[in-house]
């Protein structure tokens, strides 16, 4: 480390009139990077009209998973020597993109999968756009599909709101 870095090092650490010591081991120890500590990745950006909608899960940022929001996939295969990683996370982004495809234009919220044992439960909140009909032959078409192609039951637990307007948390 440089004389001029060290004297700026010190300089910062002047603290009640007395200059701070410091250490050869930490001054060998400074980083002259950016700091690592401004964590912007998979935070929304505020916009300038602050007209952008989020709903309770996009509103909270990710460190406080598993304290105000919840995983998207509750699953065991995860943990220390856990069967079936990656097979698990590609079928549920199968299952995410199904849905969205199937209910195209409906989906107001993430699609939640829960798994439990050999059973797979998806939940999601849908708008109620269509006929009653519809939904009930589009529930009975998602979990059939999805049941043959995953082979394990599938159950859709779907929540029905007006609007996309009655999911909006906060606007940023």
């Amino acid at each position: 480390m440089n004389n001029s870095l060290l004297k700026i090092v010190q300089a910062k650490l002047w603290t009640n009139g007395q200059l701070a010591q410091v250490a050869p081991v930490l001054a060998s120890q400074l980083h002259t990077s950016a700091s690592l500590c401004r964590v912007v990745s998979g935070k929304y950006r505020i916009t300038k009209k602050r007209d952008k909608p989020l709903t309770y899960e996009m509103a909270n940022p990710p460190h406080y998973i598993a304290h105000r929001k919840s995983w998207n996939s509750w699953n065991t295969s995860s943990l220390k020597d856990g069967l079936r990683k990656s097979e698990t996370a590609v079928e549920d982004e199968f299952i995410r993109r199904f849905m969205n495809g199937t209910w195209h234009g409906l989906v107001c919220s993430e699609v939640i999968i829960k798994r439990q044992f050999n059973h797979i439960r998806v939940a999601a909140i849908i708008r109620r756009a269509v006929s009653p009909t519809k939904m009930y032959f589009l529930l009975g078409y998602t979990e059939e599909l999805l049941t043959n192609w995953l082979q394990c039951p599938v159950t859709l637990e779907l929540q029905t709101v007006d609007s996309f307007q009655d999911v909006v948390f906060k606007y940023i």
